[in-house]
């Protein structure tokens, strides 16, 4: 049995390939919790369900920042996993609510790839996520930059 691996190299990345990330997590009440005091967000909306269900959408919605951290483990043994730094998150989009018992999916677009001009034994990757519920409706995206290891070389 091989055992399994973490990620990808730079050469395995191709432009234009889509990822459909096997990975998903079901968000429960205590997920939204934990979140919440441990990032000092106490804003009732995520807290509170008397004041929630006098607003927009009528019950908790989940931390926004708690469904990007999600999306962004979500792609890690993918993307990520043989990363030496991810470089930068951009054109964070929240496209729709999330909800307690929401299941998030993800998937990832390849867009570009640039072999380093100083080091040749990594290279960066360009790519966006996207991340859907279980209805397949999509409620979040973002764009960022990856520094990837290259097949056989020696990292220090």
């Amino acid at each position: 049995m091989e055992a399994s691996k973490l990620g990808n190299f730079f050469e395995d990345f191709e432009i234009g390939a889509v990822i459909m990330h096997s990975l998903s997590k079901t968000i429960f009440e205590s997920d939204n919790n934990f979140f919440s005091l441990l990032t000092m967000n106490h804003h009732p909306v995520h807290t509170n369900i008397e004041y929630a269900s006098k607003n927009q959408h009528g019950k908790i919605m989940v931390v926004g920042t708690l469904v990007f951290s999600l999306a962004v483990g979500i792609t890690v043994p993918d993307i990520s996993g043989k990363a030496i730094a991810n470089l930068g998150y951009e054109n964070i989009e929240h496209l729709g609510p999330v909800f307690i018992n929401d299941t998030i999916y993800a998937r990832t677009v390849i867009l570009e790839k640039t072999e380093s001009k100083s080091k040749n034994d990594r290279g960066t990757i360009y790519v966006e996520t996207i991340a859907y519920n279980q209805n397949g409706e999509d409620i979040l995206r973002f764009r960022r930059r990856v520094l990837i290891k290259r097949k056989d070389m020696k990292y220090e």
